[in-house]
């Protein structure tokens, strides 16, 4: 995408400060396309990434316990019981570390709606740079346990980040003039207003 941009202005065939103008002077719909190629091609790095290394651990937990994902350590801290507004939940805690630092923490919940008796599972998320943790709690076992389900999503965020661009890009294409539907008649109608009334 961006060479496309190096060869419409011609640097390194001309001066540089000449290519410059000629970069400036190009039509917003260009930069709008690069933009748009480029966050195509953000999204599609993002999903071949996590599909080729993201990891899926199933584990039963009991509080203190510790297990890796991700390159992080990642410890049970217990579960607390929460009554909410229209709902109860119970709640478990989760540390993140890395190379002995705490990083993150977050809480991972089963949720169940009084009205309709209707549970569900409120995943905990972290965030680390352009990746996610995810941390969900799953059945309680018998010896007091829970088996607790973590997905590591290497570069998960690219993924979304490149469909901003590929939005920026479509706004920007857009506000070119050439592309306004209608533009070119108003002005002429214009044109000849004027011709008209000075008459």
């Amino acid at each position: 995408a961006l060479a496309d941009l190096w060869y419409r202005a011609n640097f390194g065939k001309l001066a540089f400060g000449i290519a410059m103008r000629r970069l400036k002077g190009l039509p917003r719909s260009t930069f709008g396309t690069t933009l748009a190629h480029m966050g195509l091609g953000v999204t599609v790095l993002g999903i071949v990434i996590v599909t080729t290394f993201e990891t899926e651990t199933v584990v039963e937990m009991k509080q203190g316990m510790t297990v890796d994902a991700g390159g992080y350590s990642l410890t049970f801290d217990g579960i607390r019981h929460h009554v909410g507004a229209n709902f109860t939940e119970d709640r478990g805690h989760f540390t993140a570390r890395k190379g002995g630092a705490e990083v993150a923490d977050v809480w991972s919940s089963k949720r169940l709606y009084t009205a309709r008796r209707m549970p569900t599972t409120e995943a905990g998320i972290m965030t680390f740079g352009l990746s996610q943790l995810y941390v969900s709690l799953g059945d309680p076992m018998s010896d007091g346990g829970i088996v607790v389900r973590i997905w590591w999503k290497p570069f998960i965020l690219c993924i979304w980040g490149g469909t901003i661009f590929m939005m920026v890009g479509g706004m920007v294409s857009l506000s070119d003039r050439r592309l306004r539907v209608g533009a070119p008649k108003r002005k002429a109608r214009a044109a000849k207003d004027a011709v008209l009334g000075a008459a």
